[in-house]
């Protein structure tokens, strides 16, 4: 199967101060992460000549996506020759995708990839839950909410669930991931968990938000920014940072786009996608050395990581267990905290973080000598996988 990808690489990265309630513009935040990534890249206004974002600029008062591409377009008076917003496909990392295919194919030399949201701030004014307004419900929303599922706690309840019941996973065996990513956010001074380490007995003893899941195993909704961009590779070459060539990417949906409805829910759309991107390479699971995996809530984590063929089906909990994702473990995994410690962007965050990882400058958390990473983003019925070499 072709790979033009390869033609494609991340140039730069910005995030923007990531906090709770921060009462700042999401304008604000994202010309931050904008102007701290170009600078990282060693470009400026004149060289962007793209833009796309997930999902595009959705409105009301939720805070999930209150920018477009028009408005960064306009914000940076830039001049470009393609730009996109990706409301559905692969998860999250549809942005990124796309961005990579136009440079791939020429439709731009240097695309910025954001996530901008103010999540936090607007819920100071109240939560709007799923299926507040009526139009909201339809396709599977249509079967979950009825019967009180309106919450994607509720949903990625019915894999943990799954989970203990075809696997005797246990919840102490569940704690494990949040503990270590939240050491993790011990020496990632922007994570919103910072200076609060997490034990056992707190983990265990905190309160059920959708049982087996409790309040350290869903992520924490913030206001914030990051941007990436995606140049092609020979723009990439001169830049100040040596490109991270996207080696593959998978988009694979094999089964029904349903929380519910898949034959085994012990895995997600994440068997697929990551099952797609092996197909593109010729590096497999063993080459990876650092790696960020979609963490909404904590059951992904194994998910992710049987999927992308780390460890066996069922096998998930007991690689975390044996210390792999940790420090100084095989496979260091979401080491800026990941979403569950370092603030909810959608993945954004954890693409940040293997970056960081890939170019030797994580600081204090550094994985000696990484040179390839991998990322998946989404969870239930979306994913989209990206493995990521250091030219």
């Amino acid at each position: 199967m072709s790979n033009f990808v390869k033609r494609a690489a991340i140039t730069g990265i910005g995030v923007s101060q990531v906090g709770r309630k921060l009462m700042r513009p999401a304008m604000d935040l994202l010309l931050d992460a904008a102007f701290q990534a170009m600078e990282h890249a060693g470009l400026t206004r004149a060289d962007i000549d793209g833009v796309t974002s997930y999902p595009g600029k959705t409105g009301g008062r939720t805070g999930s996506s209150p920018l477009g591409v028009g408005e960064l377009h306009g914000a940076l008076g830039l001049k470009t020759h393609w730009h996109s917003a990706t409301p559905e496909g692969p998860a999250q990392m549809s942005a990124l995708m796309v961005a990579a295919m136009a440079v791939a194919t020429g439709q731009a030399r240097h695309v910025i990839v954001f996530r901008a949201l103010t999540e936090s701030s607007s819920q100071a004014s109240g939560r709007q839950g799923i299926g507040a307004d009526s139009s909201e419900i339809g396709g599977w929303l249509s079967w979950l909410v009825p019967m009180g599922a309106v919450s994607a706690a509720n949903w990625a309840a019915m894999f943990a669930q799954r989970r203990i019941h075809d696997y005797g996973v246990t919840r102490a065996q569940m704690a494990v991931q949040p503990i270590v990513q939240r050491a993790y956010a011990q020496h990632n001074p922007n994570a919103i968990m910072y200076g609060k380490p997490l034990t056992d007995e707190e983990y265990l003893s905190s309160r059920m938000i959708s049982d087996p899941l409790c309040l350290y195993d869903c992520d924490v909704p913030i206001d914030g920014a990051a941007v990436i961009i995606v140049s092609a590779a020979d723009a990439a070459r001169d830049l100040r940072n040596p490109p991270l060539r996207i080696e593959a990417m998978g988009a694979g949906l094999f089964e029904r786009e349903s929380w519910d409805q898949r034959p085994d829910l012990t895995t997600m759309s994440a068997h697929d996608a990551a099952a797609s991107m092996w197909q593109k390479t010729d590096l497999k699971p063993g080459d990876v050395d650092v790696a960020g995996l979609y963490d909404g809530f904590s059951v992904f984590v194994p998910m992710w990581l049987e999927a992308f063929g780390f460890c066996g089906r069922g096998e998930g909990e007991a690689f975390i267990g044996a210390g792999h994702t940790a420090p100084g473990g095989s496979l260091p995994t979401n080491t800026g905290g990941g979403q569950l410690s370092g603030g909810r962007l959608h993945g954004y965050g954890l693409l940040h973080e293997v970056c960081l990882q890939l170019w030797g400058q994580a600081s204090g958390r550094q994985v000696g000598g990484a040179e390839v990473g991998v990322v998946g983003m989404g969870g239930g019925p979306l994913a989209g996988a990206c493995l990521l070499a250091r030219d």
